[in-house]
């Protein structure tokens, strides 16, 4: 990117800067809506009394619905207007918390955590693309989009902490009621502070488009879903077939179309295809990981939820430091070396993952999620940056769709891929142990998981419970490493694809107009 196009940028004015601030709030509770009902679970549980099958559908359907509707909010942003779309979605989100606080029964309750997920799915391509557009300067956007990103992860750090707190002296609803305020917030600044944008020339919406976008990734997703959670099996496995297979045809309708929900024209240019798999390989690492290490810290540790999150927090600093840094990076680094220098960090945190043992458990889990979280967000930061500037700006709600969806993928999918490899591993080095005095139903339930296991010692006398308790947590540490080595192996493999992608480039026409692509490109 020449000097001259970065001095003939316009600069961002302190509209545009408190602008950002407001988007930024709607994502931090984005984000804490998907871990903070968890710790509800047990009032919640209590009150309404859901059936086993009711409860995993009040925990998963927001995510779901956050998946599935990504892709269509995006295009309908571009076409109606993205301030609008957001504030729509604001307003709609704030009703369907209150209506959730104060759910009487099970089955209302999962209806209104679907309505939230819906709204929810307004929320990041709308703030992302209208940074597209507010910020044009290439540096501010990426340190623009670091604070955007900063905000997901604050959400997802603070979210348990909050809802501890407030479960400690109110009811289970609250956690939902903590979003309203912002919101109101959201609603009053929002349309002084945020410009509006849309594509003036965009057609209508293509409804079967939207249906087969919408099935083939809640398919997928499902399917995903239920091979974390229960295992590989027939069901899920078709499900995800199924759910691929709509995915073709939705793949094959968007060439038939004049305005194309997804713009596959971006996919020939490599800058924009090495920035989709890296963000979507680097979150299927560190959600993957993430699985292991919070679970090592309450069950073999024996750290309570609320300890275990404090743990996890130097993650999230690692996170602020890197969304706050990597614009000044970039202007002694290419940013083509910087993602990769951020693989290599990921790498190391997970090889100190593969040396986590009892004794030097939380130094080892703090060192690697500290350097790890940094490395991720060096990727993902400058990825999404590449992402939405390679969109022209009338196409900046669908690119940050592709965007979102990518990571939605990545994080159930390294869930439900290392997730099943752990437990694999798990059973395997459990089974090759002698355990006596258990019953069938026991034996069977104690080889599972590592939850299932320290539930089925209690039941034990001494040493019998001893032993059982010290064998699961071995082979669940003896998985953690297996799977932290797969880690460090997938993180530098996506190292050497990036930089071959990017390196044997020959530049695109299109990059000569996109100063994202040129610039990832040196």
């Amino acid at each position: 990117m020449s000097d001259t196009k970065t001095e003939n940028t316009p600069k961002a004015t302190k509209k545009e800067w408190i602008g950002l601030a407001v988007i930024a709030l709607p994502c931090l509770l984005y984000a804490m809506d998907l871990t903070v009902l968890y710790l509800a679970a047990p009032q919640l549980s209590a009150d309404l009394n859901p059936t086993p099958s009711q409860q995993l559908w009040i925990m998963d359907i927001y995510g779901f619905l956050v998946a599935g509707f990504l892709v269509i909010m995006g295009n309908l942003g571009d076409r109606i207007g993205r301030r609008k779309l957001l504030l729509y979605g604001a307003a709609a989100f704030g009703v369907a918390s209150v209506l959730a606080a104060f759910s009487p029964s099970s089955e209302i309750l999962i209806l209104t955590r679907a309505i939230l997920g819906i709204t929810a799915a307004t929320l990041a391509p709308s703030t992302l693309s209208l940074i597209r557009n507010m910020f044009l300067d290439p540096e501010e956007r990426t340190f623009a989009i670091g604070i955007w990103g900063m905000s997901f992860s604050l959400g997802g750090a603070i979210g348990p902490l909050v809802g501890g707190v407030l479960l400690e002296y109110f009811w289970w609803g609250s956690v939902f009621l903590m979003s309203v305020p912002v919101m109101i917030v959201l609603l009053i600044v929002g349309p002084k502070l945020l410009p509006e944008f849309k594509d003036p020339n965009a057609g209508k919406m293509d409804i079967p488009s939207a249906i087969l976008s919408l099935v083939s990734v809640l398919s997928i997703i499902y399917g995903l879903k239920q091979i974390a959670e229960n295992g590989w099996g027939t069901i899920p496995i078709l499900t995800i077939l199924a759910g691929l297979a709509v995915g073709a045809v939705f793949i094959k309708r968007q060439t038939t179309l004049r305005d194309p929900m997804i713009d596959l024209e971006l996919f020939k240019l490599p800058a924009f295809t090495a920035a989709v798999v890296g963000n979507t390989m680097t979150i299927f690492v560190g959600l993957g990981a993430f699985l292991f290490i919070s679970q090592y810290l309450q069950l073999v540790l024996g750290l309570s939820p609320l300890e275990a999150g404090l743990w996890t927090l130097p993650g999230a600093l690692g996170n602020i430091i890197g969304s706050l840094t990597i614009h000044m990076i970039v202007r002694i680094m290419r940013p083509l070396y910087v993602m990769l220098s951020g693989l290599v960090l990921l790498a190391i945190g997970m090889y100190l993952y593969t040396l986590i043992n009892t004794e030097n458990g939380i130094w080892m889990i703090i060192a690697g999620s500290l350097i790890m979280s940094f490395g991720i967000c060096a990727v993902v930061i400058l990825g999404t940056d590449i992402i939405v500037g390679s969109a022209p700006p009338e196409r900046a709600g669908a690119a940050a769709s592709i965007s979102e969806t990518a990571a939605e993928f990545g994080g159930v999918l390294g869930i439900a891929v290392l997730g099943s490899i752990g437990v694999a591993i798990f059973k395997s080095r459990i089974n090759s142990i002698e355990l006596p005095g258990l019953t069938p139903e026991q034996w069977e339930s104690s080889h599972n998981t590592l939850a299932s296991a320290v539930s089925v010692a209690k039941e034990l006398p001494e040493p019998s419970r001893q032993i059982l308790l010290s064998t699961a947590q071995g082979a669940f540490t003896d998985s953690l490493h297996f799977v932290s080595f797969l880690g460090v192996g997938i993180s530098i493999a996506l190292a050497f694809v990036i930089f071959f992608i990017l390196k044997n480039k020959k530049e695109p026409e299109a990059a000569t107009e996109t100063p994202e692509l040129e610039k990832a490109a040196r």
